[in-house]
């Protein structure tokens, strides 16, 4: 069969209805435990000698479902789900160190990624530094004899800044190190960093993947070898798989990603040549708007901008709570990808746990707010930003008055 496009994968990999008595909905495997027909069956179950299914925490046909999807999506050998997009960073981390190794990382990462890898620094002596990853020489001064992960994201949260994948993925290849990416903020129809050169890809699926805010759950795809490898080790000692409903919810999340992220990413553009041009902001990032520094990065790996949002209104901590405090009808909330408009105050809210010299390192100033443009029209969404960006007094105008 011809190779088939993006949006048909999105809603037929993984599932044959003839396989369930016709069900055109993927049914939900809602059981902890499955029977055999004999006990010794059981034990070729057990010893790996026979395909079929064993106990939901080693494999649910729900979720495998799910799984081989997000592996198409990705093109990648396998997936593996997990409870939340941190079960996924933590499992995968945990998989590729050991004590006393390192760990090169983007500078700028969600703030949980960021307190794990304190964790791993405090109780295994497993380092992390932060860099721009700017050009190869300066990732080759930064790789370690004990750098065992190049760890990614991009766009990162909250500041929008791009990484150039390829490149990356080419310097880590001289030193055989795997590239892990988080892509959550792009989701799978907007970049697939395996087809850049990169190793594996994380997903917290709460996020584009889900994309009704309803569920909690994180992906990983990669290797075949590697996935089957934490799947049977890290993940089933650990824990933290994800349950048969909540696999079902993102099956039929992703048969409308294109049309969302589309969408996501039209208003974001839209939005964001508005905020550019008021008067109360400061200034604005955004992977597509052609004046951003990374603007070439962007469109060379990704497909459209997707709809976060990051921007810096005039004054200080104060001015910018007070603008989200004026909002009507946009939430103040964390999270993203969900069909309502949603925004936040990163410095006290999703990157609270990052120290504040740290944060200024990564941009994260305490005038800056996230947002993630939802499926409303466009101009509701603008008529509400600006009513509030228009009620902000900075200290200059106050001093005017």
């Amino acid at each position: 069969m011809k190779e088939r496009r993006f949006e048909t994968e999105a809603v037929h990999v993984g599932y044959d209805s003839k396989d369930h008595l016709g069900s055109l909905s993927t049914p939900i495997y809602q059981t902890s435990t499955f029977t055999f027909d004999s006990a010794e069956q059981g034990e070729r179950r057990f010893a790996g000698e026979e395909e079929g299914y064993i106990y939901s925490r080693l494999g649910n046909p729900t979720v495998t479902a799910l799984q081989e999807r997000i592996a198409r999506l990705e093109n990648g050998e396998a997936g593996l789900a997990f409870a939340t997009g941190m079960a996924a960073v933590s499992a995968t981390l945990i998989k590729l160190t050991k004590a006393n190794e390192h760990i090169l990382c983007s500078q700028g990462l969600y703030g949980c990624t960021f307190g794990l890898l304190s964790i791993l620094d405090e109780k295994y002596n497993i380092k992390s530094d932060y860099i721009s990853m700017e050009t190869e020489d300066q990732i080759r001064e930064h790789i370690l004899p004990e750098t065992s992960v190049i760890y990614v994201e991009t766009p990162i949260n909250p500041t929008m800044k791009v990484i150039d994948l390829e490149m990356v993925a080419r310097v880590a290849k001289e030193y055989e190190i795997p590239v892990v990416v988080d892509n959550t903020f792009s989701s799978p129809y907007l970049q697939r960093p395996i087809d850049l050169g990169c190793d594996i890809v994380i997903h917290s699926a709460t996020k584009y993947i889900g994309g009704h805010g309803d569920v909690v759950a994180g992906l990983v795809v990669g290797k075949e070898d590697f996935i089957s490898d934490m799947a049977m080790t890290t993940q089933k000692d650990i824990g933290g798989q994800m349950s048969p409903f909540d696999a079902w919810l993102l099956l039929r999340g992703i048969k409308t990603l294109s049309l969302r992220m589309e969408r996501h990413s039209q208003t974001a553009e839209t939005i964001v040549e508005r905020l550019k041009a008021h008067q109360n902001v400061e200034r604005v990032y955004y992977p597509f708007d052609p004046d951003n520094p990374d603007y070439h990065i962007a469109k060379k790996q990704m497909r459209l901008g997707a709809g976060v949002i990051a921007f810096e209104v005039k004054g200080g901590k104060k001015e910018a709570q007070e603008f989200l405090n004026h909002l009507s009808f946009l939430k103040i909330a964390v999270s993203l990808g969900d069909a309502e408009t949603i925004i936040q105050h990163p410095a006290t809210m999703t990157h609270a746990v990052v120290p504040e010299e740290s944060r200024e390192k990564m941009g994260i100033s305490n005038t800056l707010i996230r947002m993630s443009c939802g499926l409303e029209a466009w101009e509701d969404i603008w008529a509400d930003l600006e009513q509030s960006l228009d009620k902000i007094k900075t200290a200059e105008a106050n001093v005017l008055d």
